[in-house]
């Protein structure tokens, strides 16, 4: 049975106009009754990167997320919110995203995203220990709502990735050190998503971020919702609108080989409108995989003159220290050398390429710097693989 997955254009914010949308690619999916019974605890899950205003295109936009809240709770569901941000309180983020003060309207409460429970995960060939959000797992059911945005190391933030958001506090972080190559982070993601009782996902793609995304890069309007109960297909989905082969994204990969869905075009039934009508071959994005594990470590002696790298703006930079705190390699890769009079510096052969500082940062003053050689060398590997990928 293929997948499928759902495409709607859907121009504006407005209320009307995205619960309209909302409704009608739920019913391409079979409808409401399809998906939950009358009764089901059902946990909405956004992404709350960190706290920003909806226009910066950092987080889902609350009216995506009011969208799908009416009609789930028309439907008798008992509902709950929540996402464990990168940096902040869920509480403090959720309000500066807008997100809060709309489920305070329908008396939705905020789920639990602080209290860590244990789960046994299959990483390879060993079994390993991760903490889910007790949010996560009260839940009977979980409707993720991914923004369309680009990422540094995954190449986009998607349906599969929005789940670490499951993950509490500091505990994300320190899964970049524990996993430091894109191949094992990837897989991780996915048996996350595996762990859990996923639902539905609704990707926010009215405005997307091209560039230096999760955080840092530019709105752009791409004008459309995607819907699907397969986070992988949705994901390539996504891939092809852009352009972008989705073999280039780790997770999409990880999802493939573990069984969390399909990325094969001809496993995937679209519905809705055409991608062709949709499609935007000029999106920000880039167009060449990450470097493989295998590349990496055999590259590990040259990594600063292959490899990608943060770097600082440093007319940008307001000397927050946010990218110091985020940075989970202990001792820290980045650092102010002289208080806080200067920009903080790297240790390139401390920093282990998680790019967390860049995804933290919220003046947009971090981006990634890939060295001329390193460029040639990643457009090699990806050399031979179309755009449209399948």
């Amino acid at each position: 049975m293929k997948s499928r997955v759902v495409l709607l254009q859907c121009p504006t914010y407005e209320l009307v106009t995205v619960e309209k949308t909302l409704r009608r690619g739920i019913e391409l999916l079979g409808g409401l009754a399809s998906l939950f019974h009358p009764g089901e605890k059902i946990l909405l899950k956004p992404n709350l990167l960190y706290g920003q205003a909806p226009d910066r295109c950092v987080t889902t936009h609350p009216v995506v997320f009011e969208g799908i809240l009416r009609i789930l709770q028309e439907h008798g569901l008992v509902l709950s919110y929540g996402d464990s941000p990168g940096y902040g309180k869920p509480s403090v983020v959720s309000r500066k995203a807008g997100v809060a003060q709309i489920a305070e309207q329908y008396h939705v409460p905020l789920a639990d995203f602080d209290s860590p429970r244990w789960r046994e995960i299959q990483l390879g060939n060993q079994k390993v220990q991760i903490p889910l959000a007790a949010g996560t797992l009260d839940a009977d059911g979980i409707v993720s709502l991914p923004k369309m945005k680009t990422h540094g190391l995954t190449r986009i933030t998607g349906a599969v990735k929005n789940q670490l958001g499951c993950v509490p506090g500091f505990h994300k972080a320190e899964f970049h050190v524990r996993f430091p190559h894109i191949d094992a982070f990837a897989s991780l993601l996915v048996q996350i998503n595996l762990s859990l009782k996923m639902r539905l996902f609704i990707m926010d793609g009215v405005m997307a971020m091209e560039g230096e995304g999760p955080g840092s890069g530019d709105p752009t309007p791409m004008e459309c919702l995607l819907l699907s109960q397969d986070p992988v297909a949705l994901d390539a989905t996504f891939c092809r609108l852009i352009d972008l082969n989705p073999r280039f994204v780790p997770t999409i990969e990880a999802g493939e080989r573990l069984g969390l869905g399909t990325a094969q075009e001809d496993k995937i039934e679209l519905l809705g409108d055409p991608l062709e009508t949709l499609r935007r071959s000029s999106f920000k994005v880039k167009r060449y995989p990450p470097v493989p594990d295998v590349t990496f470590r055999a590259l590990h002696p040259l990594r600063n003159f292959l490899l990608p790298q943060p770097r600082i703006d440093p007319d940008q930079c307001r000397r927050c220290g946010i990218c110091v705190e985020a940075c989970p390699v202990s001792g820290k890769a980045l650092s102010f050398s002289n208080g806080k009079t200067n920009p903080p510096v790297y240790d390139y052969t401390a920093c282990i390429r998680c790019f967390c500082c860049h995804e933290m940062c919220p003046h947009r003053a971090i981006f990634i710097h890939t060295p001329w050689l390193g460029k040639k060398v990643l457009h090699f590997l990806g050399r031979g693989s179309t755009p449209k990928g399948g």
